[in-house]
């Protein structure tokens, strides 16, 4: 329910033989950053460096207001827009949106996502074909400091991490004005409603309600 078997399809995304070495997707996060250093000079010509460490394919729109933080590989036809700011350690796919304000840290996007509009996504990885409605944000971080647990009914995973914000599987859909909490796992094909709050394990193909409550898709 929650493996990198179970929550993604690996062929979307330059991540994939990295991800290939885990089995959870969180134990991939400390990596990231070195990761990214060691894949950008192998790109080849499609991609330009265009200061140190920050790689972008030709057929990519960044916009001069943009912040791209070393380092970072932004991916074929993808759109970081107006104000977008990347902290580093992030890699984006191809044909993604990366919207106004948006801010990005310590992250993997496979090929079509969309956080279009006011997110923060940090110390997660979404997968192919996931969107983020306006405002909805990964808390990365608990508010008592601890290290993150993921917790699926009465099953509790010890992480280790201290910085986990969301695991997000293909094609989900997030609603506007959502939170996802320190240890979030979205299976795929689910949605969450607009205005949540969600904690734990949400199983792939169901729906998140605003009130907590989750149901399996007819």
């Amino acid at each position: 329910m929650y493996t990198i078997k179970d929550l993604y399809d690996l062929d979307h995304t330059l991540a994939k033989e990295y991800l290939e070495q885990f089995t959870y997707p969180w134990e991939a996060l400390k990596g990231i950053k070195d990761f990214i250093l060691e894949l950008g000079p192998t790109l080849g010509d499609d991609y330009e460096e265009v200061q140190e460490h920050v790689w972008i394919h030709k057929t990519a729109t960044v916009f001069p207001s943009a912040y791209l933080g070393a380092p970072c590989i932004i991916g074929p036809e993808t759109e970081v827009r107006h104000c977008a700011f990347i902290r580093g350690s992030a890699l984006v796919g191809a044909n993604c949106v990366v919207g106004n304000s948006c801010e990005l840290k310590n992250v993997i996007l496979f090929d079509h996502v969309q956080t279009p509009h006011y997110n923060y996504v940090g110390d997660s990885i979404l997968g192919y074909y996931s969107h983020t409605g306006a405002g909805a944000i990964t808390s990365n971080v608990k508010s008592d400091k601890q290290l993150v647990v993921v917790h699926n009914g009465d099953e509790h995973i010890e992480t280790g991490i201290k910085k986990f914000g969301a695991m997000i599987g293909d094609y989900v859909e997030v609603g506007c004005n959502t939170v996802m909490n320190p240890g979030t796992v979205i299976g795929r094909h689910s949605n969450v409603y607009p205005t949540s709050c969600v904690r734990g394990v949400v199983p792939e193909n169901s729906i998140h309600k605003n009130d907590g409550t989750i149901v399996k898709k007819v």
